[in-house]
């Protein structure tokens, strides 16, 4: 435990006051419960949620104070509208009751149907099915999550491909332990890195870890299409996309380029990131991708000391998000040293702790997810015309 206290977070956010509050954020009740470990501060600030873009500042300068404490390694703040109890300030629609008679035990719902797709997108030669990993905001982890979901997949023996779309922030690399250049196979056909049974591509396999992309829409476009179409993939059961965060460029572009098999929406759990993944799940409805589900990550902490659990950014707000829109919720992702840790090392929780409590989580997530991919393509399949002579 790092010899950083609550009184002293609490002392500096004493001096943060929104632009019309009356008093500081303390004062007022809008600090959640603070978790301090290795030096790093988490907590979040309640505020009404249709003035979150508006109190931004707030947020920054909340984090700006508590790092400036000395021993302060860094902070994690972030913005919610969720109170105490679990409520929220938005009262939600009930969720929507389907009927899943019939189905096996465990199975998770199949994902909302969407119309067949059109037959003017061509596959990935030796690709079986494509997997998009996204994110309505960034700073969810959904890179992480990505690489140990491939990982997971793979470890329920799929043959398994990664390909990082991030073209602004690269991960794989870092996350799944590669360094170097990607070998030319032939002519502009390019091999892909490999590293614990995956296959990766990577636009930071081609530049330098420290180099902007600062790249408009068509660039952007034009290096995804070589990442997916200008590499030697070979015979794979799946390739796993992770997505930018956000709904542009490079989402539109998956969409439009290739046949994607599904989508995989990260949230946390607060209601704020929450707004942003609804707008990732409402465009892949839009362009006819099916829904695999929502994954919740950072849905909880567990206090390595004492056991004590802590709902630093509310809890179950994603799973409530799936029931309200009809999709299936893949699982909650606990905040955990270890996987930050292993993650910045290049050793994923999945490989690096295959008998671990998280490694079965992302294998059991993995599960549901191809379980959803292979619902998907039965109800594709069982939509297409048939031709009659009569």
């Amino acid at each position: 435990m790092s010899g950083v206290t609550r009184e002293q977070v609490l002392e500096r956010l004493g001096t943060i006051t929104g632009p019309d509050f009356g008093s500081d954020i303390v004062t007022l009740g809008l600090v959640s419960d603070i978790f301090i470990a290795d030096g790093k501060v988490f907590f979040s600030i309640t505020v009404p949620s249709e003035r979150a873009r508006e109190l931004e500042p707030l947020r920054t300068a909340a984090e700006k104070v508590v790092k400036e404490i000395p021993g302060v390694a860094g902070a994690l703040v972030t913005l919610t509208a969720e109170k105490k109890g679990g409520k929220t300030s938005d009262d939600a629609p009930p969720p929507r009751v389907v009927s899943r008679r019939g189905a096996p035990k465990g199975a998770v719902p199949p994902p909302r149907t969407p119309r067949p797709q059109t037959p003017s997108k061509p596959g990935i030669p030796g690709v079986g099915a494509i997997i998009a990993v996204a994110s309505g905001k960034g700073g969810v982890g959904k890179s992480t999550t990505a690489a140990n979901l491939a990982l997971g997949l793979s470890a329920n023996g799929l043959k398994v491909g990664i390909l990082d779309a991030d073209v602004y922030g690269p991960s794989m690399p870092r996350l799944l332990g590669i360094s170097g250049r990607p070998e030319m196979a032939s002519g502009r056909i390019m091999k892909p890195m490999e590293n614990y049974g995956l296959k990766v591509m990577s636009i930071g396999f081609l530049v330098e870890e420290e180099t902007p992309m600062v790249w408009r829409g068509p660039m952007v476009m034009s290096a995804l299409t070589q990442m997916l179409r200008e590499v030697e993939w070979g015979e794979l059961d799946v390739l796993v996309v992770d997505m930018p965060p956000g709904t542009g460029d490079a989402q539109l572009t998956m969409a439009q380029q290739v046949p994607l098999a599904g989508a995989v929406i990260v949230s946390t759990p607060q209601d704020l990131a929450l707004i942003d993944a609804r707008k990732g799940l409402n465009m892949f409805r839009k362009v006819d991708v099916p829904l695999l589900g929502i994954v919740e990550n950072m849905s909880y902490f567990i206090a390595p000391d004492t056991g004590t659990r802590y709902d630093i950014f509310g809890h179950g707000g994603a799973r409530k998000e799936a029931e309200r829109l009809d999709v299936p919720f893949l699982g909650e992702v606990p905040l955990h040293m270890q996987i930050r840790e292993m993650s910045d090392a290049g050793t994923p929780v999945t490989v690096s702790e295959p008998a671990g409590t998280h490694a079965k989580i992302y294998r059991d997530i993995a599960a549901k997810v191809w379980h959803g991919v292979e619902t998907a393509r039965a109800a594709q399949t069982r939509q297409a015309p048939a031709i009659v002579f009569e």
